[in-house]
């Protein structure tokens, strides 16, 4: 049985015609930047999620760091965002001179720690970064509650999770704005690069679209610095399509994460990522917890079966933020990057595929005594 930790493939051929019509429709359009696609995108997006404004733009990192942009975060600024997550989070805010402050997580969720972030604000603390990660959402009440004490911005950093909900509202629609990454293995995934910034604030949304434009609302009349970042139309065309089967195709994702459940149930040496009462799981990643981590990820790779560890270092720790960053402890996020390991996780994924993963794990918890 051949396994893949994304099957982007066979996704491609489920929607194979859809996606050349779309395509094709675009090539014969002659308008590849900008244009009718894109703004239709933009549109829907916007609607998907609940916000008013949706822009579209390179990658998810730009979106990052056009939103910092359109906040005015710079050098003698602090940023608070995970320390368990992709680089990108505080990479964009680094870039432009500001001082990413990295908090713990919560053991269940790996998403950031209220009162952990409670504890890292400063007078110099701009804006508070909350990452959805693998496709659960942070504690945004938590969260927003401790933001709006301190006058702070809160910005979602979406790029896992779209689709998932908190009592109901799509995550993406909760803070200040937010940011999307369509690439290609996320949720929504582009064919390449792509990203959007998400927001109900006309005026930001405003600033947003200058900032992406070289800093101008009209051609050769620049008025802020800004950047050339812009999601092409053939990809735009390809994520409204895919935008059209992201609520079925995330539901493969629980359905398949349910299977790997039931698989795991009873078995104390696999700790399964959990749901919260009050919201939605689009499961990005299964990520289970397990010791032994790397003889596992050894076992499985001896057993052709694809797996991943997101995230291996505290990014404090990386050397890029040594002397170059702030933190508090991080006893949750050092636990976890020595014992999580990500599974197979697709919208192709079918149960006998997640049986014979699951099996694969358990007989190394079997016999390692780690049951």
């Amino acid at each position: 049985m051949q396994l893949q930790m994304v099957d982007l493939k066979r996704q491609y051929q489920r929607l194979k015609a859809e996606i050349d019509e779309a395509v094709d429709k675009v090539l014969y359009s002659g308008q590849f930047i900008r244009g009718p696609e894109l703004v239709q995108f933009e549109q829907e997006l916007a609607t998907y999620v609940g916000v008013t404004h949706a822009i579209g733009v390179a990658n998810g990192t730009d979106a990052l760091q056009i939103v910092y942009m359109s906040l005015g975060i710079g050098p003698g600024d602090e940023v608070i965002t995970p320390a368990f997550t992709f680089i990108a989070t505080a990479e964009a805010a680094a870039i432009l001179g500001a001082t990413p402050v990295f908090a713990d997580i919560e053991p269940d969720s790996f998403n950031l720690d209220p009162e952990c972030v409670e504890a890292l604000i400063t007078p110099r603390t701009r804006a508070i970064v909350p990452v959805h990660l693998f496709g659960r959402a942070a504690d945004m009440n938590a969260i927003q509650a401790i933001a709006d004490h301190h006058g702070i911005p809160v910005i979602e950093d979406n790029a896992q999770s779209i689709g998932a909900t908190v009592n109901g509202h799509k995550t993406g629609s909760l803070g200040r704005l937010s940011t999307c990454s369509f690439f290609p293995s996320k949720n929504l995934g582009a064919c390449g690069d792509g990203g959007a910034v998400l927001t109900s604030d006309p005026e930001m949304a405003e600033h947003v679209r200058m900032i992406t434009n070289h800093g101008g609302r009209h051609k050769y009349y620049n008025e802020i610095i800004g950047m050339n970042s812009r999601l092409d139309a053939l990809q735009a065309a390809i994520l409204r399509v895919k935008l059209r089967h992201l609520d079925i195709f995330n539901e493969a994702r629980r359905t398949a994460a349910t299977s790997y459940d039931k698989c795991f149930a009873g078995h104390s040496g696999v700790r399964i990522p959990s749901e919260p009462s009050w919201g939605r799981h689009v499961y990005h990643q299964y990520t289970i917890r397990v010791r032994a981590r790397d003889e596992l990820a050894a076992h499985l790779t001896s057993r052709g079966v694809p797996h991943g560890i997101y995230y291996p270092v505290p990014l404090p720790q990386l050397p890029v933020f040594r002397g170059n960053a702030r933190c508090g402890p991080l006893p949750v996020t050092e636990a976890a990057c020595k014992e999580v390991i990500s599974l197979p996780m697709h919208t192709e994924l079918t149960d006998k595929q997640v049986t014979c993963i699951a099996e694969t794990v358990l007989e190394f918890v079997s016999q390692s005594g780690h049951e």
